[in-house]
């Protein structure tokens, strides 16, 4: 909703409104700005926009997360790093389903402005080797799932490994 400058300057005069209060002996409303001084700490690190997308596509919702991530008008001023990749991240998996071309100009973005998450980061990868399947880019796609299985750590991603793993062999 905000610039990631103007969160920083809203919980700066808040937690200086929160000293204040418990300079005034108010103890109790210092704690509730103090609260509130986290929220715009945690919008800070995570987009609320970006957060929204990412419940709607849990429920395979494309629609509503692609209304939810046009509210960023300006990611690359709007954003931190981390928070562009998840931007470009979101867009890549959305377009993955109808334009793999530009599916995997985001998701190369993502992988190049890095994910907070390993797992994150494998599906990314994991994605980008399916593309290159698919335009018949069988080292590149090879190379890819190997970074992919190193990322993923828990066995996430194991049995999607093994579905192109198959399809791999065909090519």
């Amino acid at each position: 909703m905000f610039n990631k400058n103007i969160k920083l300057a809203l919980a700066a005069l808040t937690f200086a409104w929160s000293i204040y209060e418990f300079t005034q002996g108010h103890i109790g409303n210092g704690i509730a700005i103090l609260l509130l001084v986290s929220i715009f700490i945690l919008f800070y690190f995570k987009n609320e926009f970006i957060l929204l997308a990412f419940i709607q596509l849990r429920r395979q919702n494309f629609e509503g997360a692609k209304k939810w991530l046009s509210f960023i008008k300006n990611p690359s001023s709007a954003l931190t790093r981390k928070q562009e990749g998840y931007y470009n991240y979101l867009h890549g998996i959305m377009l993955s389903q109808t334009n793999i071309t530009q599916a995997e100009k985001f998701l190369k973005k993502a992988v190049k402005l890095g994910l907070a998450m390993d797992h994150d980061l494998a599906m990314a990868k994991l994605q980008l080797a399916g593309i290159a399947m698919t335009k018949r880019r069988k080292r590149e796609a090879t190379a890819l799932m190997s970074e992919a299985k190193k990322l993923d750590k828990h066995g996430m991603l194991k049995e999607q490994m093994q579905m192109m793993k198959q399809q791999m062999k065909r090519i």
